[in-house]
């Protein structure tokens, strides 16, 4: 099974802004609140900290970013989606957006959010632990169909969330079953590395960037990279077909979110903001320094990109029976 291409749409380029809604003027005028869905440490916190103190000083306003994890990313995104539309709430919105109304976790969709632009695409990969016996993604898949169902436990994220789907996408695409590795749920990626190095779980799905730290500290071991092409900090890591055979890549996406009907001066303001502050030295070098990928989709083709994720995820969950 042959996951969805976002990168032919995270190419694709940017288009020009299109929000309705009433001017307010003298925005923004006091602090402004940026609700992370996810734990610390991983990579939604830490493109937050390499953005906001940019975004600060091209608003002149204090940012105060909060940390809002829970229901796999529900919670966080719930609350940018329920605040109100006026420009003081914006938040490090991820590709869960698309997935968990499907489970019936959430009732917003990408109706309920102002997209202002996705910074960042990364691929899934396989990481396990320091003391792992399985130095190749190959070993790793042989012993796991060599194996009773549950022998291997993984995590990356929340149940049913981007990783968790990538697991799945992964057993199916290698004629698995999907229930063949249960899930351990977390709350986001750094939570995750934490149970792999602790033993509790035996691999990871989440993206290299976001297992860098330990990866670097020896205290993990990359397997390989699930996208298309190798990872440019992980030169040495296979892709899953390079280390497989199969034809098999997943991505997520990572953007910045407000709530539906944001005023479009408001909306140009902001974007012109964060557009400079993703373009300064600063913040590309925070980027490449993490291994996350670059991006820029503002609000109409980020909007058609969250509306066809949220699709094409809806069959993967169908065909991994998360739903009916």
């Amino acid at each position: 099974m042959k996951k969805p291409n976002l990168l032919a749409v995270l190419a694709s380029g940017a288009l020009t802004l299109a929000l309705a809604g009433p001017a307010l003027a003298d925005w923004p005028d006091r602090p402004i609140t940026w609700i992370v869905p996810w734990g610390a440490g991983g990579a939604a916190d830490q493109i937050t900290r390499a953005v906001v103190p940019l975004m600060e000083k091209e608003l002149g306003v204090p940012i105060n970013v909060v940390l809002q994890p829970g229901g796999q990313g529900a919670v966080g995104h719930g609350a940018v989606a329920v605040a109100k539309p006026d420009g003081y709430t914006w938040g490090l919105g991820t590709v869960e957006i698309s997935m968990l109304h499907w489970q019936g976790l959430a009732e917003f969709s990408a109706e309920s959010f102002t997209v202002a632009a996705v910074l960042n695409a990364d691929a899934g990969g396989l990481i396990v632990a320091k003391d792992s016996p399985y130095q190749t993604a190959g070993e790793l898949l042989e012993a796991i169909k060599s194996n009773p169902p549950g022998t291997f436990k993984a995590s990356g994220t929340g149940q049913g969330g981007i990783w968790h789907l990538g697991l799945l996408g992964w057993l199916l695409a290698e004629g698995l079953d999907p229930d063949t590795v249960p899930w351990v749920p977390n709350q986001g990626a750094g939570p995750s590395m934490q149970d792999l190095v602790a033993g509790g779980v035996d691999f990871t799905t989440n993206s290299l960037a976001e297992g860098r730290v330990l990866i670097d500290a020896g205290e993990a071991r990359a397997l390989a990279e699930m996208g298309t092409q190798r990872h440019a900090l992980f030169p040495d890591t296979p892709t899953i077909e390079e280390a497989t055979g199969t034809d098999y890549s997943v991505y997520t996406w990572r953007g910045v979110f407000g709530p539906a009907g944001i005023p479009d001066d408001v909306v140009d303001t902001f974007v012109a903001a964060l557009d400079k502050a993703r373009q300064s030295d600063q913040f590309k070098e925070v980027m490449a320094n993490g291994g996350f990928g670059v991006a820029w989709i503002p609000t109409e083709e980020g909007t058609a990109l969250i509306t066809k994720s949220d699709k094409d995820f809806g069959v993967t969950m169908k065909a991994a029976g998360l739903i009916e």
